[in-house]
């Protein structure tokens, strides 16, 4: 009789997974949305005007599809730029701010090269860095040797304020004098030395300048910093067996101001869009409850998705979270990943059932941790987080995160749409899932997980470490 039952299962497992490709393959409007989005609304900075009108344009859109939604106001520190005049040795450099730098900036000071701007380079100039602006390269440079893990930007910044620096200029990867922008906050608060981004192009070249010259760098900037309103956009789907267990499907809706942020994370939340709209066209039925969540302030510190939990913590509910999916920048998945190696047996049982079904699935599952998306207040909580994997970004889209070339014509239909239905896939085994295999882990071993997947150090650094040395 369990066999029989088991096979019933089965079968309807994959019906319903049928139902979902054919649906978001016909009927996906996550690349019409994104595409209305960025030419009508622009932007999304959060506590913009236009931040505002992209929550309500998220909110409108779900409550159009029948969906239980509802916003879940948070109060942060806004931050937005004015104006900036970068001078080294007297000549103009084109540059832009990182959020959060101070409101208001007249600086003079000898800039220093810094190399990577890791804890090391500090530690081997001592005293020399202090009262300068130190040149950092964003990412690590060629033949800087082996084993050499990059930090975040706003951690090289809070080491060169850590070591006395007045001011920080990173120099950005790209070529062709691409600009970068960013938070250089940890915490999402104003820091209190200016940080701001040059092209690869300018940078390398005072890079080799400081080799054999002494000069100055001249920082004049204004920027607008206040308290704001801004709102998760959370919709609720109440599940059938385990009402009181959760999924939490989320990303972030909010961008930088620089180009419409349609691929960070433009692609992400609008595919969350649509596969809160695919489980309401089909009606399906889950054990336990979804929460698809488009999170606001990521880009200023993580603060729409610490707001969610820290009221989950309120409300007593944290508990109530088995599991959270991220999606922020995900394109044309073809597997299924995760941060606890715990979940690989259900990750490739159920990759093998949903290859049945599409093609473009190929099973390519992996585990790991990182850091600075909004999975990583769930996992702090010790909630075991994943989201899909294998693709790549359409149109060298990597190379123009965070800056003014990140706009529509960049996002590829076919890849969108696959985010969809692999997002959805994944979303429906987690809900339906007879067990799942990672549990919430206690305080100490959240301590043991982040030690052993090396991010104790970059953690630190922001503060977050709360297990002491």
């Amino acid at each position: 009789m369990l066999c029989c039952q088991t096979a019933l299962a089965q079968k309807n497992q994959l019906k319903d997974l049928r139902k979902i490709v054919k649906e978001v393959n016909s009927h996906s409007q996550a690349y019409e949305r994104l595409q209305y989005s960025t030419e009508n609304l622009g932007h999304r900075l959060t506590g913009s005007e236009n931040g505002r009108k992209a929550e309500e344009y998220a909110h409108d859109l779900f409550k159009s599809y029948g969906l239980d939604v509802s916003y879940q106001p948070f109060t942060s520190d806004s931050w937005s730029r004015e104006s900036l005049d970068l001078s080294i040795q007297n000549k103009a450099v084109k540059s832009v701010a990182l959020a959060h730098s101070p409101v208001h900036v007249d600086l003079t000071a000898d800039l220093m090269d810094m190399g990577n701007g890791l804890e090391a380079d500090y530690q081997k100039v001592g005293d020399q860095i202090k009262g300068k602006i130190a040149l950092v390269y964003l990412g690590i440079l060629p033949n800087s040797g082996n084993g050499l893990r990059n930090l975040h930007r706003s951690e090289k910044t809070a080491l060169a304020e850590k070591y006395g620096a007045k001011g920080i200029i990173f120099i950005n990867t790209v070529k062709n004098n691409v600009l970068l922008t960013g938070t250089a906050s940890i915490t999402g608060k104003l820091i209190n030395i200016p940080a701001i981004c040059i092209g690869l192009e300018d940078g390398m070249a005072w890079k080799d300048y400081l080799k054999t010259n002494i000069t100055n760098a001249k920082i004049q900037m204004r920027n607008k910093a206040g308290l704001t309103t801004s709102r998760n956009i959370v919709v609720h789907i109440k599940g059938k067996e385990l009402p009181n267990e959760k999924i939490v499907v989320g990303g972030h809706l909010d961008s930088w101001d620089l180009a419409t942020g349609a691929i960070d994370n433009g692609i992400g939340s609008f595919a969350i869009i649509d596969m809160a709209r695919t489980f309401k066209k089909l009606k399906l039925k889950t054990k336990r409850s979804i929460d698809f969540v488009l999170f606001m302030g990521e880009e200023q510190g993580l603060l729409g998705s610490k707001a969610y939990v820290e009221n989950a913590q309120k409300e007593g509910t944290i508990d109530q979270i088995k599991y959270m999916l991220n999606f922020d920048m995900v394109n044309a998945p073809t597997g299924f990943s995760t941060i606890r190696y715990d979940m690989m047996h259900h990750l490739n049982e159920w990759g093998k059932t949903y290859a049945l079904v599409d093609t473009t699935f190929k099973n390519n599952n992996a585990s790991g941790a990182g850091l600075h998306s909004d999975h990583q207040p769930f996992m702090l909580q010790g909630i075991p987080t994943g989201s899909a994997r294998g693709g790549r970004l359409p149109n060298n889209a990597g190379m123009y995160y965070h800056s003014d070339n990140d706009v529509f014509s960049l996002v590829d239909k076919a890849g969108l749409v696959q985010t969809v239905r692999i997002g959805t896939a994944y979303t429906y085994f987690l809900a339906n899932a007879p067990e799942i295999a990672a549990k919430k882990l206690t305080d100490l071993e959240i301590r043991d997980f982040l030690e052993k997947a090396d991010l104790k150090t970059p953690l630190q650094i922001s503060g977050e470490w709360r297990w002491g040395n």
